[in-house]
């Protein structure tokens, strides 16, 4: 059976959650946008995923600038300020009485066309925006006993293809990586970048430990997650040694530690990839698959977290 970085324990609550659509809010089987919404057609939209911990939404203003800067970039208004959209999230926890262990995602399109096409001329109306805030817990066999890993031919775009510092519905490279993996016996995919550097994976940022150094992509060929720029820091403040570098396959097979890192599910270690085992804590069955390093990064990723909420 597969694991995956987003597994999470379930939680009946969820079925009674409501969905905020542009304003209002619906039950979860009746929250629905129209077929003709640019992102159902076209996958013109952008996204975030957020935390909700204790009371508070987790790195928030990292989120709000990657989303507007996202938005800049791929010229959509969000027809919202970031004091709205802050609003409009505080709005969603406290009509489901959410206080902790939250996870949201955030989804804005440019809005419904007036017929099926790409142009954003035919838009009809403002941007869609969604608010999807669910009861989830990463869970704890994930943490603990980590994930497998397939290197998918499939290759992350240059930024003169579709840039992928964007947190964009257009994720189709991934999902096809993705499929790859696990019809290969892997739980997540690993990708390359056009130079055959490692990049990312399909849906995490990808690190290794080697030599007491944490090393993870450029970030050319990646989305640049908060919570991977939130462990280069904590990292760096501990005296600890980090390289943003493009670094080879080879690199990753002799690598003394393996790790993901996301929004959802923090630090994940990596026991597998391609069918090898990462380092001498890996088991075959991923067994205590979390090194002293990845150990060391989560307590200060936490205790980061701790911090920011006070």
């Amino acid at each position: 059976m597969s694991r995956t970085t987003h597994q999470a324990l379930v939680d009946e609550r969820n079925e009674h959650v409501s969905v905020f659509i542009n304003g209002e809010f619906f039950p979860r089987a009746e929250a629905k946008v129209s077929v003709f919404d640019s992102g159902f057609l076209v996958g013109d939209g952008i996204w975030e995923g957020i935390r909700l911990h204790h009371g508070e939404f987790v790195f928030l203003d990292r989120h709000l600038d990657r989303l507007f800067a996202s938005a800049a970039a791929v010229d959509l208004d969000i027809g919202m300020s970031r004091n709205e959209v802050t609003a409009a999230l505080r709005a969603t926890v406290d009509h489901n009485n959410m206080t902790d262990g939250v996870h949201l995602r955030l989804m804005v399109t440019r809005g419904d066309k007036k017929t099926p096409s790409q142009h954003p001329a035919n838009c009809v109306g403002g941007p869609n925006v969604v608010i999807i805030a669910e009861h989830k817990l990463a869970d704890p066999e994930v943490r603990d006993h980590g994930i497998s890993l397939f290197t998918a031919t499939v290759r992350r775009p240059p930024p003169d293809t579709l840039d992928q510092k964007l947190n964009c519905h257009s994720k189709l490279h991934e999902v096809i990586a993705l499929i790859q993996a696990s019809h290969a016996g892997a739980d997540e995919a690993l990708m390359l970048d056009p130079t055959g550097a490692v990049a990312t994976c399909n849906a995490t940022n990808f690190f290794v430990v080697r030599n007491n150094e944490v090393w993870t992509s450029t970030g050319q060929y990646n989305l640049n997650g908060i919570t991977s720029e939130i462990i280069l820091e904590v990292a760096v403040a501990a005296g600890l040694t980090t390289r943003r570098l493009a670094f080879s396959l080879t690199d990753v097979y002799s690598a003394d530690e393996a790790f993901v890192t996301g929004t959802f599910g923090g630090l994940t270690p990596v026991h597998t990839i391609d069918g090898r085992s990462i380092g001498p804590q890996a088991q075959d069955s991923g067994a205590a698959a979390a090194g002293p390093m990845t150990l060391r990064l989560r307590a200060l990723y936490e205790a980061r977290i701790e911090e920011e909420l006070r």
